[in-house]
């Protein structure tokens, strides 16, 4: 964000090279659709502390690194406020690319998720875990829910971002495949269209990585704090796990029309409402769903040596609030300026 408007900044071609030179943690940095984004992608992590401390340098170093720029640097699944004007693409022939194909889109893409990557044995493995993590995408929008703010007021939301991204062409909920010859033979012909650039176009909340032997996960929000993008992953690894040990067999809610309304109502609700159970399709509160998912997952946690992590964090959410939740209440407190110090100084923790 720009220091001094707190709008989306525009950096020039030296401080997006000074920006994409940042380094910590062991993360790498990469240009996302808007100058005013950075992507950054840790290094492969097998535990808590080691995923911790790489978000926690690469967050510190790109604080450090904007704030000599003039700018900020914050975690917010959407910018809370916005410019008229159409917003500034990043110079790279496959984004202007998609700023051509879809203008009234990327004018006002002001968006930024969580990937989570988990390694799978083979991509027919990914596709039965793909199928069984379907009922569970909503519940990561609501527990990452870090985006209630749009065009300088409360969108009603706690995850705008996802409800903003479902204008895309290929988004939500990833359909039920067949099998692994199934899944490429869909990809294959989305691909075919003139509307669907690339596999980083198939925007499902989650998918086979086109690059890596992973699902990767895209159902949350960034997240203010890196310690709550760690539980996010911490979670997603134990579902995982679990899907590859002893696949579920859920009903009900696996209807396509369902599980795009729980996302809907998980993306506008988060963990301050009910959620719809994964098991039968009604509508619980959300802490009751999450205990379903833990009762779930605790074998694999407990392995892992995940579950106290994995438990205190959870309890700090009910406790204090997910990302959406906090912003909220500091916004009331202290309006906007103050939410984009609260935001700058969390990115620190």
């Amino acid at each position: 964000m720009d220091a001094q408007t707190g709008l989306p900044a525009v950096p020039d071609e030296s401080a997006v090279a000074a920006l994409m030179n940042i380094e910590g943690g062991g993360s790498s940095t990469s240009r996302e659709l808007l100058s005013c984004q950075t992507e950054s992608a840790t290094p492969i992590c097998t535990n808590a502390k080691q995923a911790l401390e790489s978000l926690q340098g690469y967050r510190r170093a790109l604080a450090t690194g904007a704030e000599s720029l003039g700018f900020r640097a914050v975690g917010i699944g959407t910018a809370p406020v916005v410019p008229e004007h159409p917003a500034t693409v990043a110079d790279t022939p496959r984004y202007r690319d998609m700023a051509a194909r879809a203008a009234g889109i990327v004018d006002d893409q002001y968006v930024n998720g969580l990937h989570v990557h988990v390694e799978v044995p083979d991509r027919a493995a990914g596709v039965r875990v793909l199928n069984s993590l379907r009922p569970w995408l909503p519940l990561f929008t609501a527990i990452g829910g870090n985006s209630p703010m749009w065009r300088g007021r409360d969108s009603g939301f706690a995850s705008w971002r996802t409800i903003h991204y479902r204008r895309w062409s290929v988004q939500g909920i990833p359909p039920c495949f067949a099998g692994i010859n199934d899944y490429d033979l869909r990809l294959k012909r989305m691909l075919a269209t003139d509307v669907v650039l690339d596999c980083g176009h198939i925007a499902w909340a989650a998918r086979l990585s086109d690059t890596y032997p992973t699902i990767e996960v895209r159902a949350s929000d960034t997240q203010l704090e890196a310690k709550d993008s760690v539980l996010i992953a911490l979670l997603i690894r134990a579902v995982v796990g679990a899907e590859l040990e002893d696949p579920a067999q859920p009903d009900g809610v696996a209807d396509p029309e369902m599980l795009d309304i729980a996302l809907w109502k998980a993306a506008r609700d988060g963990l301050g409402g009910e959620l719809i159970d994964p098991g039968d399709g009604e509508s619980r509160p959300a802490e009751e769903i999450v205990g379903v998912l833990m009762a779930r997952i605790e074998p694999v946690l407990s392995r892992h040596g995940d579950l106290s992590f994995v438990e205190r964090g959870l309890a700090g959410l009910f406790e204090n609030g997910t990302g959406a939740q906090r912003l909220r209440r500091v916004h009331a407190d202290v309006g906007m300026p103050g939410l984009l110090d609260y935001a700058a100084s969390a990115l620190l923790l």
